[in-house]
């Protein structure tokens, strides 16, 4: 038996494996392009095959396609949705312009597929690819209706992600609320906090992040299919759209909505852009907490060590002991990935020209990936790290004593230049500020600034008697 088939298209006959359920268009992209070795993600294959599979129900209710074919593609489709034939989705992400090759392996597979429901061979084609699964529709509304499902099929995915790391977060706000701690601004000594306060901050941070998310995804819901070629609808039946979108909405339990212009659809990234801009945003604040958290445990001999990160592995193939912060660097490369494909959904959102943009099959990979990646980071760093972290409160404390900017809770009894003055002389015998404001006390040196009377013990004692105070809005307010 021969291992390969013939098939024609437009251009002419062409080889294609005798088991494969893909056609001679998916062939001709799989010689064409051979260029990253990548496969679609599975969010591109679910989508595509739920679109088809409602348009086949749609066509079927308006009379336009006959019922043994319909029922067919629906049951090829419901199989392509639940991952049944996806090593049969063999086209490159750096692929033809619009997506048409990716449009073409969903309409050859479910074709195939459903031909052999039918009782047909492969290749034969009982049930046409064009004709009949991609009737009333064109690659120019199906794949960006296809993006715009498939970040919304695992968005509750991604967020209950992202929740996980925000409930580990507060956790460990709460567990830390007692430490206080050397504030530290421009990464200098500044006035304390509690290392509870800078976690319940983290925490806050990316809740907002995942409202800003929540928020983007507003725009992905406005469906432009029905647009067909150019958004006129050209070759569509007048309900197509409308019947689309409630099918969808049934199939795939997703809140969907009719786009009020198929040509922006059609024309326009915008959304698309929207979304992977608040997954930038998500990024861009993950990656500065990861850097905190890499700070906060530096050393542990020679840096703050004041936070102690989970050790998941040896950190060194030389230095025996070493440990390292594995977990967030993991994060801040990923996070970093994330934000380069948020610069290619932009820029190919940019390139589009008059009624389509042919860049569509980038942007589409790239949210996916994006989603993909931010998923399995954000749960790796939540529960091989986050969930782990102790404090080192001997190092916080006494990195506290040592800050000089203490002196700031003086300010009101001293004045300003009279801290500055203090500061610097408590760096240069290596005292702490509150020894040094009692030796001056002693020596009748230091006065309130208001009334010009010598400052007493108790005067110095009762600012420092509470560092907590310090971190509720100022011991003297």
């Amino acid at each position: 038996m021969e291992d390969y088939r013939i098939e024609k298209d437009s251009l002419g006959p062409l080889e294609v494996s005798t088991f494969a359920y893909y056609g001679v268009q998916t062939q001709r992209a799989i010689v064409n392009f051979p260029i990253s070795g990548m496969k679609p993600y599975k969010a591109f294959i679910w989508s595509m095959a739920a679109i088809k599979k409602a348009a086949a129900k749609v066509h079927l209710d308006l009379n336009l396609l006959p019922e043994d074919l319909a029922k067919a593609i629906i049951q090829a489709g419901d199989e392509v949705m639940m991952g049944e034939w996806n090593d049969q989705f063999v086209v490159d992400p750096f692929q033809a312009g619009a997506g048409t090759s990716h449009n073409m392996n969903t309409n050859e597979v479910i074709a195939n597929r459903a031909t052999e429901i039918l009782g047909g061979q492969l290749g034969e084609y009982k049930v046409n690819p064009n004709d009949h699964v991609n009737m009333g529709q064109s690659t120019n509304d199906t794949i960006p209706t296809a993006i715009r499902l498939g970040c919304l099929w695992r968005l509750d995915e991604l967020l209950q992600t992202i929740n996980l790391l925000i409930s580990a977060l507060r956790e460990k706000s709460i567990e830390f609320d007692h430490i206080v701690k050397s504030g530290r601004t421009h990464l200098q000594d500044a006035v304390p906090v509690r290392l509870g306060q800078e976690f319940a901050a983290y925490a806050r941070a990316i809740e907002r992040d995942a409202e800003r998310i929540n928020r983007s995804t507003e725009g992905l819901r406005r469906l432009g299919i029905g647009g067909t070629a150019t958004g006129s609808g050209l070759n569509a039946h007048k309900e197509y759209h409308p019947r689309m979108v409630e099918e969808l909405k049934r199939i795939t339990n997703l809140d969907l909505s009719t786009s009020d212009d198929l040509f922006e659809s059609m024309q326009s990234m915008a959304d698309m852009v929207d979304f992977s801009s608040s997954l930038r945003t998500l990024a861009v604040s993950l990656t500065r907490i990861a850097n905190d958290f890499r700070l906060l445990s530096s050393g542990p001999a020679t840096g703050l060590d004041e936070i102690r990160l989970p050790p998941v592995q040896p950190g060194s193939s030389i230095m025996p002991g070493k440990v390292n912060p594995v977990l967030a660097e993991m994060l801040n490369m990923a996070m970093f990935h994330v934000i380069g494909n948020d610069t290619t959904v932009s820029l190919a959102a940019q390139a589009g020209q008059l009624e389509l943009n042919v860049m569509m099959p980038i942007i589409a990979h790239n949210l996916f990936e994006m989603m993909h990646v931010m998923i399995g980071s954000i749960n790796a760093f939540t529960t091989k790290c986050v969930v782990g972290i102790t404090v080192n409160v001997t190092k916080a404390e006494g990195w506290l004593e040592k800050n000089s900017i203490l002196v700031t809770a003086l300010n009101p009894l001293i004045g300003y230049q009279v801290g500055a003055d203090l500061v610097k002389e408590s760096i240069s015998r290596n005292m702490t500020i509150r020894e040094l404001a009692l030796e001056k006390v002693q020596l009748g040196l230091l006065f309130n600034k208001n009334t010009q009377k010598p400052l007493n013990e108790s005067d110095i004692t009762n600012v420092f008697s509470d560092l907590r105070k310090f971190t509720e809005g100022g011991i003297l307010s």
